[in-house]
Formats: structure tokens, C-alpha cells, sequence
């Protein structure tokens, strides 16, 4: 599984302690906001906002709240307007780093991430420096307890994935973006739960870290991720789990 992936699992696993900081809310109301200003409010025909609405469920986001976010998107209730920017740069070790942000003040935005990457010995980079590392892909992964791998690869291909790989007790599912919501409603109608369910920018070639320069990429990681503005940081960084275990614990 990739140190992207590895990442996005820990995040989940924090994730209760962050939406007791009401961060996990404020981020999921912003993409609530801006998959409905973007696609229409209704989940059924926007793959967007049915991810957002899925994930704001799967972070116990009351249903009043949730339709509110809607409702600010769509022009039934007055709320704020969020321009979608996308940030590129360099982590320690020559890490590609991709932030995707939702601002309503990108000169703020701009000034803060890169404060961020200086910090923790980056540096923010030209639009379209690591762009072309990255892909495009579905990402779902869940624990082996729960399906025997055959079973798994047999939903999988039927709904249109594309891939599955096994990493200690973790599959890792990956798809095209088109097919995305086809597999994650095939496996949650099955009951399996997941770590991670998301469509994302997944490394093509990933950069071995270790030592201060893999506490580094995992500081900048954390820091973007605590950021209000950032809708997700995607990094082609590879440390290993004993190292990654312990720098996020």
C-alpha cells in the first residue's frame, strides 16, 4: 500500500478526535457547499456531492447540518462562495506535494501554505511542477477481516475496479474515477466498512523518506491537513510502517 494511502488510513483513525475539534465538520460543510453549488443538490444524479453526503454520514455530521450545507450551495440559503485552487510543491526528501484547497480569500491561502511547506523544510513550487506525477484514481480500503480476498477481487471487476492489493490486514482498492461509486456502494451494500473511501490524486512513482526528512513530509502532511482551507494533500512519499506508526502516533 502506498505511503499516500498509509497516510490517509492514519487520518481516519484520528478522525474522531479531530470532529471533537469540529475540524472534520467544517472541512465536509465546505465540500458539501461547493459539490452542491457545483453539481446541483441532488445527491443521486452529483457523484460528488453523494461522496461528500457519505462521508459527512460516516463522521455522525447531524442530517439538519448536512442539508443546510446543501441548501448554501444550491442559493436556498445565503453562506459563502469558495473558489477551488490547487497547490503544488516540494517536501523534504524532494517529495511531490499536491494541495487542493477550497478559499474564500486565496491571497490568505497562498500565504499560509507556503509558510507551511517552508516550515517544515519544503518549499511551495510553479503551477504544474509535480501535476503530471499523479493520477486521477478511486481509492477504498477496508480490513482482510472482514471478506476473503477472492470474494473481494470478484465485486471488484464485476462493478468496474481496477485493482487489488494486500498489505498486512489492509486491502487496497483502486479504481477509475467513473467507476468509484459503483464498487463503494457494491461493498457497502455487502456491509463491509472502510478505512478509506475517496476519489484522489494517487503517486505514480513514489520517493523513500526516512529519518528527519520522513518527520518532515509527515509534519507538512498533518499541518496542510490541519489547515481550514485544505481540502486534501496529496503527497508520493514512501516510509515504512514502523517509521510512519511512529511519527503519527
Amino acid at each position: 500500500m502506498s505511503g499516500h494511502s498509509k497516510w490517509a488510513t492514519i487520518k481516519h483513525k484520528k478522525a474522531a478526535v479531530d470532529a471533537r475539534r469540529g475540524k472534520v465538520f467544517t472541512k465536509l460543510i465546505r465540500e458539501l457547499t461547493s459539490a452542491a453549488r457545483m453539481g446541483g443538490g441532488d445527491s443521486d444524479s452529483n457523484p460528488r456531492l453523494r461522496t461528500a453526503v457519505a462521508a459527512a454520514k460516516t463522521a455522525n455530521m447531524p442530517s439538519d447540518t448536512i442539508q443546510r450545507a446543501i441548501k448554501k450551495g444550491t442559493g436556498e440559503l445565503p453562506g459563502e462562495i469558495y473558489e477551488e485552487i490547487i497547490y503544488e510543491g516540494y517536501g523534504a526528501g524532494g517529495v511531490a506535494v499536491l494541495v487542493d484547497v477550497l478559499t474564500d480569500n486565496k491571497n490568505r491561502t497562498v500565504a499560509e501554505i507556503r509558510h507551511l511547506f517552508a516550515k517544515h523544510g519544503g518549499n511551495l513550487g510553479e503551477t504544474g511542477c509535480v501535476a503530471w506525477m499523479f493520477a486521477r484514481k478511486g481509492v477504498i480500503t477496508l480490513n482482510t477481516s472482514q471478506i476473503d480476498e477472492d470474494t473481494l477481487l470478484e465485486l471488484v471487476l464485476e462493478t468496474g475496479g481496477d485493482d487489488i492489493k494486500t498489505e498486512g490486514d489492509v486491502y487496497e482498492i483502486v479504481t477509475t474515477p467513473e467507476a468509484f461509486e459503483d464498487v463503494r456502494s457494491t461493498l457497502e451494500q455487502k456491509g463491509l466498512a472502510f478505512d478509506v473511501a475517496e476519489v484522489t490524486m494517487m503517486p505514480q512513482n513514489t520517493v523513500p523518506v526516512e529519518g528527519k526528512q520522513a518527520e518532515q513530509v509527515l509534519r507538512l502532511m498533518e499541518a496542510l491537513d490541519d489547515q481550514d482551507d485544505v481540502r486534501k494533500a496529496h503527497a508520493n512519499f514512501d516510509i515504512s510502517d514502523e517509521v510512519m506508526a511512529a511519527l503519527a502516533s
